[in-house]
């Protein structure tokens, strides 16, 4: 029987993927103050020295494992060309994916609140909200451009009205899971959006 080595990079990628993981774990079970790298180390199996190898120090984890929650969150969009049906399916996706939230979802929106309030992770969650935002308003001008979206609609606003709709509902489902029911959300809140976007 051969067994297969594997290469450096395979073993770096396993272990960063298993520190990410512990990381947002124990965000979730006692929050981003508590995190140190010595913790995170331990319960991924690890020596505090590879997790400082990897991240350096608990802020470069934390810049790390922040990136890594909002990474694909929708799946399937990057074939989509910008418009009406790509921001569609982003909501719905997005709605769907927070039937099935899992430890990286709960892990960045406890990162995202806390934001409001810690000067090391504003700056992070602001870059990648603005990020959102500017895929969305893409959308929104696209949807312009083709005449699928109403032309007296501000791609801007729109993009904060998503953004902010997504994240309060997020919430919601984290603090409140039972009352929150995903599936039919995403009917009527993409029904919602394909009707306020549409040419008058």
């Amino acid at each position: 029987m051969t067994t297969t080595r594997r290469t450096q990079q395979e073993r770096r990628d396993q272990a960063e993927a298993a520190l990410l993981t512990a990381a947002a774990e124990l965000v979730v079970e006692q929050g981003v103050r508590s995190l140190t790298l010595a913790r995170v180390g331990e319960r991924a199996g690890y020596s505090r020295g590879i997790v400082t190898h990897h991240f350096g120090a608990k802020q470069a984890l934390v810049e790390r494992l922040a990136r890594a929650t909002q990474a694909g969150f929708v799946p399937g969009l990057d074939d989509l060309p910008p418009g009406l049906d790509r921001l569609l399916r982003l909501i719905d996706g997005y709605l769907g994916e927070l039937g099935r939230i899992g430890v990286f979802n709960r892990a960045f929106l406890l990162l995202w609140t806390e934001a409001a309030t810690q000067p090391d992770l504003a700056p992070i969650f602001r870059e990648r909200d603005t990020a959102f935002r500017a895929d969305l308003s893409d959308d929104v001008e696209a949807g312009i451009a083709d005449g699928t979206i109403d032309p007296g609609v501000s791609p801007a606003e729109v993009a904060i009205a998503v953004v902010g709709q997504l994240r309060g509902i997020a919430l919601q489902r984290l603090l409140d899971p039972e009352i929150v029911d995903t599936e039919r959300l995403r009917r009527s809140v993409t029904g919602y959006w394909r009707r306020a976007l549409s040419p008058r």
